[in-house]
């Protein structure tokens, strides 16, 4: 087939280089309509997610739709290519190309996983690098997934949108990054992740490299029609644990790979301390709270249960006390691993605690024979040891 152009340039997580191949556009009249949606609604995802779904009835041409009003509409920003961040938060990323109508791949790939999931179609960011003219790219790229009816397709809608020449963005829609088989775009686009490739064996960076992306059943098969649900459910830590796993299983092969894992870890190690942090100051929170309600328990009964309560009221007061402390010890046995400061705190709080439960337990005692004896005889029982 003829080459309509030949592009070399140097780009992080941009556009495709491959020349195009002119081709009928199947999607044309879906495309009118998309590009028709009026700009008082592509001021916000929700907006544009109300206007795709009022205006098509299925996911396949849903997802036309959202990618090419974003290939059509948002322009790649050449002068901030180098600016990839890919711990910026979400809500910044969406909000700067519905603002500035201007992008890089992550706010190209997080808007449209934005748009879908408000449309109802399951989306993904997909975080990785691309290889273009046989060779790797040395900055990372973003792109999406996306589970429309019952199969996962890949979609690269900043590929999609046009390409670059000397730094300058020509925009041009390319189909070939739309509704992509998995089988197809691996051989251009590697997740750090291997569960985002959507395919039962996965390719390792080594094969990515070399070029060796056909399915070879001699691996062991991997499951990511389960994975993906699976890890759904599971805490952020968990996943970022079990993506770990996975980057490093499938091999460290270049300083990109390298940099993501090393993030992922750090940001498991944050969230381990936070979580520790948030679990020593609840249980302190509780430890109060018990201790509150335990007091308010004594005082009560230095007043001789007076203003009168049911008895289901009195006990409810220990009980309160109970549950409170009870919580906090088990807050504290769920810290695992802390480190020494921290370690310290939790054997000054435990003391206190195991102290307070003791006493807890003494009053509800004395609760239990004061209840079992008949109102008469009741008084009595506060003028006893």
């Amino acid at each position: 087939m003829t080459q309509t152009r030949f592009i070399v340039f140097l780009l992080l997580c941009a556009l495709g280089v491959n020349a195009q191949k002119t081709k009928i556009n199947g999607y044309s009249g879906i495309d009118a309509k998309a590009l028709q949606c009026p700009d008082s609604l592509t001021k916000s995802a929700d907006d544009i997610a109300s206007y795709m779904n009022g205006n098509f009835h299925t996911d396949k041409v849903k997802v036309r739709g959202i990618f090419i009003w974003i290939a059509g509409n948002i322009k790649y920003d050449a002068e901030n290519m180098f600016a990839l961040n890919f711990y910026e938060k979400k809500e910044d990323k969406i909000a700067k190309p519905l603002k500035t109508r201007k992008g890089i791949c992550e706010n190209y790939a997080a808007l449209f996983t934005e748009i879908c999931t408000k449309s109802g179609i399951k989306s993904f960011v997909i975080e990785g690098y691309t290889k273009q003219n046989g060779f790797a790219d040395y900055l990372p790229h973003a792109w999406c997934g996306a589970l429309i009816d019952t199969s996962w397709f890949l979609f690269d809608p900043t590929w999609g949108s046009g390409y670059l020449i000397k730094g300058k963005f020509y925009p041009e829609i390319n189909n070939d990054y739309f509704l992509v088989n998995p089988s197809m775009l691996i051989k251009s686009h590697m997740p750090f992740d291997c569960l985002w490739q959507f395919l039962n064996y996965p390719v390792t960076n080594q094969e990515f490299y070399e070029g060796k992306t056909q399915e070879n059943k001699s691996k062991a098969y991997f499951s990511y029609q389960d994975s993906i649900p699976a890890f759904e459910k599971m805490s952020h830590t968990d996943q970022l644990a079990a993506s770990a796993s996975r980057i490093e299983k499938a091999g460290i092969k270049n300083s990109l790979i390298f940099d993501r894992l090393q993030h992922i870890k750090i940001e498991l190690e944050n969230e381990k301390q936070t979580h520790i942090a948030d679990l020593y100051n609840d249980a302190v929170i509780d430890y109060n709270d018990g201790i509150a309600a335990y007091n308010d328990f004594i005082n009560y009964r230095n007043k001789q249960f007076t203003p009168k309560k049911t008895d289901p009221e009195i006990k409810a007061m220990l009980d309160t006390a109970s549950v409170n402390l009870q919580s906090a010890k088990t807050k504290l046995a769920e810290i695992i691993k802390p480190d020494a400061t921290t370690s310290k705190l939790i054997q000054q709080l435990s003391k206190p605690i195991t102290e307070s439960i003791d006493l807890v337990n003494e009053q509800q005692d004395w609760l239990k024979i004061y209840f079992s004896k008949p109102k008469a005889s009741r008084k009595l029982m506060f003028y006893k040891k």
